[in-house]
């Protein structure tokens, strides 16, 4: 199914991330992965996202997945394509392949610059990107949002300007990067209504299962962590079992509150783990009745 179908539905959609596994020459880490996704399918989950690393670092890895996720886990994929080092004629060659696998939808990201500074110029933007996807493919295209800005923006309402011009190319899906606190999302979304930005917004949903895991991500984006949350997870940083359990019943509170609001459909970061979503997602479902 395309995006726009998949998010017609009256229930809240249920979709997951995950990433190619590091180091994985043997291809036992991938294998555990599928497992930790079929523990996960359980939930019903209605898509399936794969990252792909700058420039294609990962591209073989992320294919995998993709026609795993599709042909055996029966499942909508939505593979993410970064741009910044990738030429046209590389891009077009992928969009047919995907096609011709039977994927139907893409997330288009302009991915992080190289630390050496050197990149190719044929897509600077997403935006670029999504008009390029719209102009050589029938793939249903999705975009990122920043709640709290993207971390190079210079404001929200400056990133939003740059989010409204991804829709004006094509994007149909918009979800966001993770965040903690609710009124972030919900004040991040008026502001796209306002823009008059009419596709829907997914929330992004990480919950936090280590305070490394929790340092590393917030290091690399813009997010707020709510004090009294923070506070208890640095209080007992060094004990994995309290952090993952006090993340987990704060994602769940977090979720609940998304859903009494509305919200179309959560998106959640799972780090290739399914035991804090599963958690979650059993917790919504007994508490729902």
């Amino acid at each position: 199914m395309k995006l726009k179908e998949i998010y017609s539905s009256k229930k809240p959609v249920i979709s997951y991330e995950v990433f190619p596994p590091k180091d994985d020459d043997s291809g036992e880490k991938l294998e555990n992965l599928m497992k930790e996704l079929n523990l996960l399918k359980q939930y019903n989950p209605s898509l399936i996202s794969v990252t792909y690393g700058a420039g294609g670092s990962t591209r073989g890895k992320s294919e995998e997945i993709v026609c795993r996720v599709k042909d055996e886990l029966k499942i909508t994929p939505m593979p993410h394509f970064t741009c910044v080092s990738t030429d046209k004629t590389t891009i077009r060659t992928y969009l047919k392949k995907l096609e011709n696998a039977g994927v139907k939808n893409i997330l288009a990201l302009r991915g992080d610059l190289p630390q050496d500074g050197i990149c190719c110029h044929d897509f600077l933007h997403a935006s670029d990107l999504i008009e390029f996807i719209k102009k050589e493919s029938s793939l249903a295209v999705a975009a990122a949002g920043y709640p709290e800005g993207h971390i190079e923006a210079e404001s929200l309402e400056k990133d939003i300007e740059y989010l409204k011009l991804k829709v004006e190319k094509g994007a149909e899906i918009i979800y966001t990067q993770l965040f903690f606190e609710n009124d972030k999302y919900f004040h991040f979304v008026e502001k796209c209504a306002n823009a008059r930005i009419n596709v829907p917004v997914i929330p992004g949903i990480l919950p936090v299962t280590s305070y490394k895991q929790l340092s590393k991500m917030t290091s690399l984006c813009r997010v707020t962590i709510p004090y009294d949350f923070l506070d208890k997870i640095e209080q007992h940083s060094d004990d994995n079992d309290y952090v993952k359990k006090c993340g987990i019943e704060f994602t769940q509170k977090q979720c609940a509150e998304l859903l009494e609001n509305g919200v179309q459909g959560l998106h959640f970061y799972t780090l290739n783990k399914s035991y804090a979503v599963s958690n979650i997602l059993e917790n919504l479902r007994q508490s729902a009745g």
